[in-house]
């Protein structure tokens, strides 16, 4: 995983967790719109241009499938995994942080 890896944006967060299964893009659109609830939609043009940089990483990978090969599908590697479990990490801090101040553990 990159060592300064930064904050997540939530689309990029959600496609990666989208693609513990693999997926071509319209897939991974549903997969996120169902993950959040409906609150994060995707577009194309942002979707494919998360793709490409997500690839760029290393942290997910194309493969060839779905319609008879004619669509590409996408799959986390193992990089993947680990920079979506470093932002499980910084969200948890984030939060528990969060509870200590507003419940008045921290000064």
């Amino acid at each position: 995983m990159d060592e300064m890896q930064g904050a997540l944006t939530e689309g990029v967060y959600y496609t990666l967790l989208a693609l513990y299964r693999p997926l071509h893009g319209y897939g991974i659109m549903q997969t996120v719109r169902s993950l959040s609830g409906g609150r994060v939609t995707l577009g194309a043009g942002t979707l494919y241009g998360a793709l490409f940089a997500l690839v760029e990483k290393g942290w997910i990978r194309p493969r060839e499938g779905g319609a008879g090969g004619r669509r590409k599908e996408y799959e986390i590697t193992q990089r993947g995994r680990a920079a979506v479990k470093a932002e499980i990490k910084r969200l948890e801090e984030l939060l528990e942080n969060g509870k200590k101040i507003d419940g008045g553990e921290i000064q």
